[in-house]
Order: structure tokens, then sequence, then C-alpha cells
């Protein structure tokens, strides 16, 4: 009795985590996507700013071959991530582990939805324009084509490389310098959590799948 209501609090705790980082991924995309243009900023504080850029590639604006191929790739996994936490919940699992799932979950369907769907409904970003909602299929690219929406940017430190430094002496250096997404954001902290707390868990998970 007791591990069919952990299983149910499981499946509970997985969908909230995932429906709540989709809704403020998703608002937070689309109103940075209808409010403002492309590559414009706005200064939070001297270290934490809101930028617009969009990406073809992987998390942190990074590329990886085609556009749809890595689409379909992430799809994939996706897919693959699902079917394993819905067989780690019939096995009651950790409640932290399973948070740590449902963060990249989360995060990761949250990126798959700007491939898949925002080519399809957006009209195309620019540094004069602001996109706008257009009839479905009728946007800038199509399915699994569209491109993933940052915004979050964190120069901790901006400064200029020492002159003694070679090749990159007197170049303007900042720390922390990629902009991110809510779904990012995280899919880095699950993975990290994952590797942190449950190494072990993860470690004999490898050993089964190699046996």
């Amino acid at each position: 009795m007791n591990d069919i209501k952990q299983i149910h609090s499981s499946k509970w705790i997985f969908c909230l985590i995932v429906v709540l980082i989709l809704v403020v991924d998703q608002a937070t995309k689309i109103w940075i996507k209808t409010h403002m243009t492309l590559h414009e900023c706005i200064d939070i504080t001297g270290w934490f700013k809101i930028c617009f850029v969009e990406n073809n590639g992987m998390a942190y604006g990074m590329e990886l071959g085609s556009k749809l191929l890595l689409s379909s790739i992430r799809v994939v996994l996706v897919t693959m991530i699902i079917f394993y936490v819905v067989r780690q919940i019939k096995s009651t699992v950790p409640k932290g582990y399973l948070i740590c799932l449902s963060m990249i979950v989360g995060g990761a369907i949250g990126n798959i939805i700007d491939g898949v769907f925002y080519g399809l409904i957006f009209s195309e970003s620019s540094n004069l324009f602001v996109a706008d909602f257009v009839p479905f299929g009728t946007g800038y690219a199509p399915v699994l084509m569209g491109k993933v929406v940052d915004m979050l940017y964190f120069p901790l430190i901006e400064s200029t490389w020492p002159a003694f430094v070679p090749f990159v002496g007197g170049q303007p250096f900042v720390f922390f310098s990629p902009v991110f997404n809510v779904a990012d954001a995280n899919i880095s902290v699950g993975v990290c959590a994952l590797l942190l707390f449950y190494r072990k868990r993860l470690s004999s998970l490898m050993q089964k799948d190699n046996s």
C-alpha cells in the first residue's frame, strides 16, 4: 500500500515539476520573442542582463551538426529519458533523484518546443523588428527547424586579458559569457545534481547496461 502511494506521489512530483518548468520557460521565451528585437539587451543589474539571442544548436548557444539532425536527436533522447523515468517511478525512485530527472526532462522538452513549433508560429526576429504570431505553418522555418530563444546573461566579471597572455592579451574578457534560458538552467542543475549526489546510482545503471 505504501509503495502504491509512493508511486502516485512520484508521478505527481514528476508531472508538476515538468509542467512548471515548461510554463516558466515558454512564458519567458514568448514574452522575449514578442517584445524585444534580436540582440536587444535590458540591464537588470551590473552583472545580470536580459539579452535576446537565438541559436540553432545546443544549450548555451553551442552548435553541433545540422539543425534537423539535432532536433531529431533531442526528441529521441527525451523519449528515452521519459521511458526511463516511468520505469524508475514504478520501482519507487528516491525523490531527489526523481526531481533531478524531472528538471532534465522539463528543460529538454522546453527547448524541443522551440525547435519544433517556433518556426511555424512566429515571424522571424531581426535587429529592427519584433516577431509576431502568424497563422500556423506560415512562420520563418519548417517543423524541427525553429531557433531556440535565449535571454539570461550573467557577465559576472568584465575585464581585459593582461597584455602578456599569448593570443588573447589586451582583448576583452567576460566571465560568464554564455546566454541561456530557463530550460538550459534546469538541464544543467539537474545533471550537476545527479553527478554530485547520485554517482553511485548512475554508475550502477551503467554497469547494468554493459552487463
